[in-house]
């Protein structure tokens, strides 16, 4: 493939980009908020669906403080798991930029207790936007669609 916009990530930014939404998945899971939020830039902008009114990315959560309210709202859901399923990283329109889309299975668990609970699984795609700051790729905008959700009946230990 040739062309500018695949030539200007070097293979070191697309391992890094590729382990920016690897680390936010595993942070969120394992409830790290803080470690999570430090793969925000500053400024960043984390946009989120309102279901059931809304699937598109709508509500605007803006810098630290507005993502950090996202992030330590889902301490309500006990357990979650994300399955990344795939992933698509291009450079940006400036160096130092990056675009990428992130299909995710995102697991919540409700009510875990023993015996069967409620999985509420989303199925959806980030729309980010990667910023390097120094020697690190950190998010700078992130925006997740619901393609769809579905309950489950599971058991787990």
């Amino acid at each position: 493939m040739t062309g500018t916009d695949r030539d200007t990530l070097t293979t070191a930014d697309r391992f890094a980009l590729a382990d920016l939404p690897a680390r936010y998945a595993r942070y969120v899971d394992d409830r790290r908020w803080q470690a999570a939020l430090e793969l925000f830039t500053d400024d960043a902008e984390f946009v989120l669906p309102d279901p059931p009114r809304t699937l598109a990315p709508t509500l605007v959560h803006r810098g630290h403080a507005g993502i950090a309210d996202v992030l330590t709202a889902l301490e309500a859901v006990p357990v979650t798991f994300h399955a990344l399923v795939g992933e698509v990283v291009d450079a940006g329109p400036e160096p130092g930029t990056a675009t990428g889309t992130v299909a995710c299975e995102a697991h919540h668990l409700l009510d875990p207790g023993p015996g069967d609970t409620t999985d509420l699984v989303w199925h959806l795609r980030y729309t980010d936007v990667y910023r390097r700051v120094g020697d690190t790729w950190l998010f700078t905008r992130r925006a997740l669609r619901l393609a769809w959700a579905e309950t489950r009946a599971v058991r787990h230990s």
